[in-house]
């Protein structure tokens, strides 16, 4: 048996990464020349490179290994999966237990009457589903003209063709374009675009662009909203408390479909099974990813309501899907998760236990001369870094800049806490212990510490 193994001093394996391996969003004639850094092995909320480092991992890989790494559960159910049952497919009328127990499992802890899963690799391809979804469910009640999708500036939805245009991020868009029909909206982000407002009346503006939109493009053209719960690869965006509510009035006084992407707030990232529940939502598709096998194996979906599932039943074939719909390897291992997730009460000790105590930790940055505003919602958090607190004022220095000093001083005091712009965000596995955080905590006030001295030796410390 070939067994991978580090068998090579770091340099030679950087060399050879370099030379064969092209990585997702990144300068990889900048990174070759760098070296990228190495991880070997990972355990609860640990990882570590090849130079023998711990890293706490402050953003669960990418923001998906919510009951920790290397638990050997889920190691012996794909194991014993792919004795019996390695692949098959679920098209041509044919389906197989873990596929079906999965949608089942999934059905039961979702809210309201989400009961029906349709299986895809990722988020990114279940997003690129639900452009489908909803263009079909349109084209069977007889509006087939019903083809926009509205969705927000800033809000992330994967980087496939349609995910990547579902989402309103123009270096996703300038890198191969967008498909037609769908339109964005503004972000409901008051730190940075609220002005004099008050959080709730920005909330209500932003929201109320949704009405405006459909009015614009006409009722009759306009299929669906989209958005996340938490923008999260925005920039861990927690809207104003009055932003949901009145999403979701206008969708209902419109009669369009609504879709939550919970790709990063399913499966107990927020303190509830699904933002959804957090924030009030009641869509009538959910997107999930991520937490649904805590990264150990690639699987995403589209979980639909039974109205919508009904109506795409009616009229014959739905003429889509994905060779690894359901694979059933990525559904055993999914299962095993969820089977964590309940026993062991992670969703529960994320809401009692996790989010009270790190949410005074995190509270307390604010008092860090570098930070104006720290946000937290269950286990996914964002600070936002300014030179002047009380205007809310972005550096001089193009924006990103000091978010990726920032970044650069937390990787070297060996934490994993990302910037978006110049804010820092965080997501930890869900099994964070308070000592843990407490652990975090020292690790991002010094890097914070060093960050803030390097800014004021270079001048940096100016507002724009």
């Amino acid at each position: 048996m070939n067994k991978i193994t580090n068998h090579m001093p770091t340099a030679e394996l950087q060399a050879l990464d370099a030379a064969h391996h092209m990585h997702p969003f990144t300068d990889n004639s900048a990174l070759a020349k760098k070296g990228a850094r190495i991880m070997k092995s990972a355990k609860g909320v640990w990882l570590t490179d090849t130079e023998g480092h711990r890293i706490i991992d402050g953003m669960a890989g990418l923001w998906c290994v919510n009951i920790g790494y290397g638990r050997k559960e889920l190691a012996t159910a794909a194991a014993a999966q792919m004795e019996e049952l390695s692949y098959y497919n679920t098209f041509f009328q044919t389906s197989h237990i873990p596929a079906i127990a999965l949608a089942a499992k999934i059905a039961e802890v979702a809210p309201g009457d989400l009961n029906h899963v349709f299986f895809a690799g990722s988020g990114s391809e279940a997003n690129d589903t639900n452009i489908r979804m909803v263009r079909r469910y349109w084209d069977i009640m007889g509006q087939p003209e019903k083809r926009v999708i509205i969705a927000r500036t800033n809000g992330y939805h994967g980087s496939t063709m349609g995910g990547g245009s579902l989402g309103g991020m123009a270096g996703i868009h300038a890198h191969g374009g967008k498909i037609a029909g769908i339109v964005h909206i503004g972000e409901p982000n008051w730190w940075e675009q609220g002005g004099e407002m008050t959080p709730e009346d920005f909330g209500l503006l932003r929201a109320r662009e949704l009405e405006r939109m459909i009015l614009q493009l006409g009722v009759e053209n306009v299929a669906a909203f989209i958005g996340e719960p938490v923008q999260g690869a925005g920039g861990v965006i927690i809207p104003p408390s009055t932003y949901w509510p009145e999403i979701q009035r206008i969708v209902d006084k419109y009669g369009i479909l609504l879709i939550a992407d919970e790709v990063i707030t399913g499966f107990g990232r927020t303190g509830n099974w699904f933002g959804s529940q957090t924030f009030g939502i009641k869509p009538h598709i959910m997107t999930i990813a991520k937490g649904l096998s805590s990264g150990y194996q690639p699987i995403g979906g589209s979980i639909v309501n039974d109205h919508v599932a009904e109506v795409l039943g009616s009229a014959g074939d739905f003429n889509h899907g994905y060779t690894y719909s359901g694979h059933p390897v990525a559904a055993a291992v999914a299962l095993e998760n969820i089977r964590i997730l309940q026993e062991e009460h992670i969703v529960e000790h994320v809401r009692d236990v996790a989010h009270p105590y790190l949410w005074a930790k995190w509270q307390a940055l604010t008092d860090h001369p570098l930070v104006g505003e720290a946000k937290l919602v269950g286990l996914m958090g964002s600070i936002a870094l300014t030179p002047d607190k009380a205007t809310r004022a972005k550096f001089a220095s193009d924006t990103g800049t000091v978010g990726y000093r920032c970044r650069e001083r937390c990787f070297a005091n060996n934490l994993i806490m990302r910037h978006v712009g110049d804010r820092m965000i965080i997501s930890p596995p869900l099994v964070i212990t308070p000592e843990e955080i407490d652990i975090l905590i020292a690790r991002a006030t010094k890097s914070l510490d060093e960050c803030y001295a390097g800014l004021k030796a270079d001048g940096l410390m100016k507002s724009a």
